[in-house]
């Protein structure tokens, strides 16, 4: 049994100019709102909600119970080649085999090395928005630092990188709500563009890995390419899978929580105050702003076995939607939890995920985050929002973050 509590409190009095922000409708946490339980069942979709802080990491910490394998619950049967190696979709003992080949990359040792690399794409990209006025800090900044430097792991040429940008735009595009199962049936055209974009994506990484094959190089491809799981060469559709998977794993968690902590400190001038004045706290900064404004604000699970979820008995087989986004604001774990605190101690958010899937390019996504807030604090220190052009945020059910950030410069 997991551990049970009180309900949150239904209303949190929102005074920031958090109030003012167009989050998804589906994010209340946002607005200060509590939900009436903590775990609900969705009728029309078929599914569990969870929303408590000490349910929700519970469930991220024990895939024997609950699996990550959520695809064996879609009413429609899709090719298993769509995930068929992704290791944010695989159980044990698979998953650490899978993931294995990959968790070199992110070391802290070689995420250090990768550092001088890093501030120097935040110089070139300043360098291009010298001189502007005003600018959009996702477009020219937030997003394309992230993009670059996993396109370096993975091996992709330059030429290549606004087709990348492009696929995240259009996974994002199609991310705005979870169907229900008669819904999903009713718009085949909808989920067929889908299945088109996944399918681009994989036969560009077929021919990146057909290259490594001919002519390998030091980069995740080739080594993939050459990598073995259970004395088997990763067949084309693995190798693909695992390469989107840091691709957008890569690419837009970071790209959110650089643009989605700028905004928090332009919008809590006492905070913003606090970490010029305190360089050491950008560290717990970023930390807050994953707690605060989650990137990843809902993950899936099924269930293997019958359990009781706070008091809730859960079914077999049942399809779970966890919400680190509300886990993050639950006062039973945080106190004051919709008050921004750059200082927060301790902070032992869910933004980056719990248990055996706990964010693979966590150490990354810290490193490249810290050193743009605080080039971006050196070089622009008089960069705020654009008070006559609001950010906009992205439309996505289980993200949260900026999706533009029109800022001034004087």
């Amino acid at each position: 049994m997991l551990n049970s509590g009180h309900n949150f409190r239904k209303d949190t009095p929102v005074t920031s100019p958090v109030a003012q922000w167009e989050f998804h409708p589906g994010h209340f946490w946002m607005r200060g709102k509590r939900p009436d339980k903590i775990v609900d069942y969705d009728e029309e979709l078929q599914l569990w909600n969870v929303y408590g802080y000490p349910e929700s990491a519970a469930i991220l910490s024990n895939p024997k119970v609950f699996s990550s394998d959520t695809m064996r619950l879609d009413p429609i049967k899709l090719d298993e080649a769509i995930v068929e190696g992704d290791f944010a979709h695989t159980d044990p003992p698979k998953h650490r085999r899978l993931r294995g080949l990959v968790d070199h990359a992110f070391t802290p040792s070689l995420v250090a090395k990768m550092e001088s690399r890093v501030h120097g794409i935040i110089h070139e990209l300043l360098d291009g928005v010298e001189g502007k006025s005003q600018f959009d800090l996702v477009a020219e900044f937030a997003a394309p630092l992230p993009l670059i430097m996993i396109s370096d792991l993975l091996g992709v040429p330059e030429s290549d990188r606004a087709l990348f940008r492009q696929w995240m735009d259009k996974m994002l595009d199609g991310s705005e709500k979870f169907e229900s199962p008669e819904t999903v049936l009713e718009q085949e055209e909808e989920l067929h563009k889908e299945l088109e974009l996944l399918w681009e994506m994989r036969d560009y990484w077929h021919e990146r890995a057909a290259e490594s094959r001919k002519r390998p190089r030091e980069d995740l491809i080739s080594q993939l390419v050459h990598a073995e799981v259970d004395g088997q060469k990763l067949n084309d559709s693995q190798i693909s899978n695992i390469a989107n998977r840091l691709l957008v794993n890569g690419h837009l968690t970071t790209a959110m929580l650089i643009a989605n902590t700028m905004l928090c400190l332009d919008a809590f001038s006492d905070q913003d105050a606090r970490v010029r004045a305190d360089r050491s706290l950008v560290p717990a900064l970023l930390e807050e702003s994953m707690r605060y404004m989650s990137p990843i604000c809902g993950v899936g699970r099924a269930t293997n076995s019958e359990v009781e979820v706070a008091g809730t008995v859960i079914p077999k087989d049942q399809l779970l939607l966890v919400w680190t986004g509300a886990a993050n604001r639950d006062e039973r774990q945080f106190e004051k939890p919709d008050v921004f605190d750059a200082g927060r101690s301790p902070n032992a958010h869910l933004g980056l995920g719990r248990g055996i899937h706990f964010c693979l390019g966590r150490q990354l996504a810290r490193m490249e985050s810290k050193a743009a807030v605080e080039i971006l604090l050196d070089r622009l220190p008089t960069l705020r929002a654009d008070p006559a052009n609001p950010p906009t945020f992205l439309q996505v059910v289980d993200a949260s973050g900026v999706a533009t950030l029109p800022v001034v410069t004087q």
